[in-house]
């Protein structure tokens, strides 16, 4: 469990561990070797939620941030384990806006990259990406075009020990 990138260190916000436990680990899902972090638990557990979302705004609430999420654009991407494609419609965001990405779990850096591509075509400008959950061994800093990724844990192990 940690926060990288100028977060709380582990042990330094008794958050987390409410957070990391909310989360359910699906093993070998959708294929063997994958430990699936499902956050559908995190989202249920109100508690939980909130610390995760609190934790997102105390470290955002100071930025000039414009972010709003017809016509799209889009990105594909490859994922770990298959193919993807974000959207954007045309006009959520203007012209140099500033705009933070957060995702559920950051594996390969591959979805933030292609979404910090599409709304630099749409002209916002990316400030940082974050996530929920984040592999310990990430290397996607070149993938992420130098933006900084800010995470708030380790995947968790399942229980029976897959």
């Amino acid at each position: 469990m940690f926060v990288l990138e100028n977060g709380a260190k582990k042990g330094e916000d008794p958050r987390l561990q409410a957070i990391s436990q909310a989360i359910r680990v699906v093993p070998h899902f959708p294929k063997q070797g994958i430990m699936f972090q499902d956050i559908t638990t995190l989202l249920l557990d109100h508690n939980a939620f909130k610390h995760a979302v609190d934790i997102f705004v105390d470290r955002y609430r100071d930025m000039d941030i414009s972010v709003v999420a017809g016509e799209v654009i889009s990105e594909k991407y490859v994922l770990e384990y298959g193919t993807d494609c974000l959207e954007l419609h045309v006009g959520a965001v203007q012209s140099s806006e500033r705009v933070i990405i957060i995702d559920d779990l950051v594996a390969t850096g591959g979805t933030l990259s292609a979404a910090i591509r599409l709304l630099e075509v749409a002209g916002a400008e990316v400030v940082e990406c974050a996530c929920v959950i984040g592999l310990s061994d990430l290397k996607v800093g070149s993938k992420l075009n130098g933006k900084p990724l800010y995470i708030l844990l380790e995947p968790r192990q399942a229980e029976n020990g897959y």
